[in-house]
């Protein structure tokens, strides 16, 4: 399994809607899940235009549809996952994914594990620095308070972070962890 419910809030969870409240008058025709592009049981991934969205379906179907959104710390991140859905469904336009990362998000978490896999190699951080940002030969003077040394040190801090169970993180992007 690539994922699941539980670990990626992202993910929405569909169930079925008890009859004393889905109202026949206001339903909605709900599409098929011919979209779907990889099923793991109840986890799945549907495919609605360029948009992915991933799908947890209750152990009693989905007919009348409803989504599930617990009252934690992440309801606003499962909320604004069901209303993209909702849209895509709706064949309007979802909006971008606010889990998607930047490419400059992407170019960070690259250059994180490089430092990272530089140090765990016994390497300075001065080496690294001349690796991942192509530095000239500079005195010591020069690099103690060099701006690419703090740099590195932070890329470095944030692989150690990520290799120690950080990367779950990810899975909150840009959404953050409240206390």
């Amino acid at each position: 399994m690539r994922w699941t419910a539980r670990a990626l809030p992202s993910a929405i969870v569909l169930t079925t809607a008890g009859e004393d409240i889905a109202d026949p008058r206001f339903r909605v025709a709900f599409p098929s899940l011919s979209g779907v592009r990889t099923a793991d049981g109840p986890d799945q991934v549907l495919l609605r235009g360029p948009s992915a969205f991933h799908l947890h379906m209750g152990s009693g179907g989905a007919s009348p549809p409803a989504v599930l959104l617990p009252f934690d710390k992440l309801f606003e991140v499962r909320a604004a996952a069901a209303l993209r859905l909702w849209r895509g469904l709706a064949k309007r336009n979802p909006g971008p994914n606010p889990a998607a990362l930047s490419p400059q998000r992407r170019k960070r978490l690259v250059l994180a594990l490089r430092a990272l896999d530089a140090r765990l190699q016994n390497a300075t951080y001065r080496e690294i620095a001349a690796v991942l940002f192509d530095l000239p030969d500079m005195a010591d003077a020069v690099w103690q308070s060099h701006e690419q040394r703090g740099q590195v040190i932070r890329l470095v801090k944030l692989g150690t972070d990520l290799m120690h169970g950080g990367y779950r993180n990810l899975l909150l992007y840009p959404y953050r962890r409240r206390p």
